[in-house]
């Protein structure tokens, strides 16, 4: 596990990383022939590259040129489900160098002990959450661009004549990017080559603080709360209000019923 995962000769010592989140899904059944890894699915490809394959929808490509990568797309494409507009991104650089430890500078290169395919998983792991984590914060901040005209309304005019279907659809949209956080990616789960190989935990943990997981999960689930809780707060008053109408078409009922009982009283009396 400690050679590297490349063949180049002379051996690679700087290699970059990019990783794509293409859609909801991939299916990966079929490439198993030619993994290095079964989960997440790894395989070689181009020249001398390295695909690694999440089922959650994103593809980590190590190098690899940009012509490579577009001849996998497109044999991935038809195994793509949900496909995502804009695909986000991420890119980085992963150095071999000579030191006891792996390192993660700040806006710079990933420094590892070796280019093994341990290393690499890990590295892909992050990565895929990073991009992952951009489409969800993406989508977070376009239901909160469609909640603010509902309490704008609300705090100008203490009133406001939305339906209640945009505001399940709000309810709804929020519940789907807390259904990706913590359901179909798992941010918070270690990969599983760490069970392997627990040495490559401090190498995962740095790379966790580097690209902020945790917190932006965190700050997702308190964006998410606060939509749900707002949503929920409207939902309440349209009730409120649909209660309102009821009781005033009731009393209004009772009250026509009152006139014509009454009336016809005076009409019986009257003969």
């Amino acid at each position: 596990m400690d050679d590297s995962a490349f063949r180049a000769d002379p051996p690679i010592s700087r290699v970059a990383a990019h990783a794509l989140n293409l859609g909801d899904r991939i299916n990966t059944q079929g490439f198993e022939k030619d993994a290095l890894s079964a989960v997440p699915l790894a395989m070689r490809t181009g020249k001398d590259g390295i695909a690694v394959a999440f089922r959650y929808g994103v593809v980590v490509f190590f190098n690899m040129t940009v012509e490579e990568e577009s001849a996998f797309l497109e044999r991935l494409s038809p195994r793509i489900g949900g496909r995502l507009t804009p695909v986000e991104e991420e890119t980085a650089t992963v150095q071999l160098m000579d030191e006891s430890s792996d390192q993660v500078a700040a806006g710079g290169p990933i420094r590892v002990r070796d280019l093994s395919m341990a290393r690499l998983l890990v590295v892909a792991d992050v990565l895929a959450k990073t991009v992952v984590l951009a489409h969800d914060e993406r989508e977070v901040t376009k239901v909160f661009e469609t909640i603010e005209p509902f309490v704008r309304e609300l705090a100008a005019s203490g009133k406001f004549f939305r339906d209640r279907r945009g505001l399940l659809k709000l309810i709804g949209e929020a519940l789907l990017v807390q259904h990706n956080v913590s359901g179909r990616v798992a941010i918070a789960d270690k990969p599983d080559v760490l069970w392997d190989r627990p040495d490559l935990e401090r190498l995962y943990a740095r790379l966790e603080d580097e690209y902020e997981l945790v917190q932006r999960v965190d700050t997702l689930n308190r964006k998410l709360q606060v939509v749900a809780e707002t949503a929920d707060t409207l939902a309440d008053i349209i009730d409120t209000r649909r209660s309102l109408r009821l009781e005033i078409i009731v009393v209004l009922l009772i009250a026509v019923e009152i006139v014509i009982g009454v009336s016809q009283i005076f009409v019986v009396q009257g003969h």
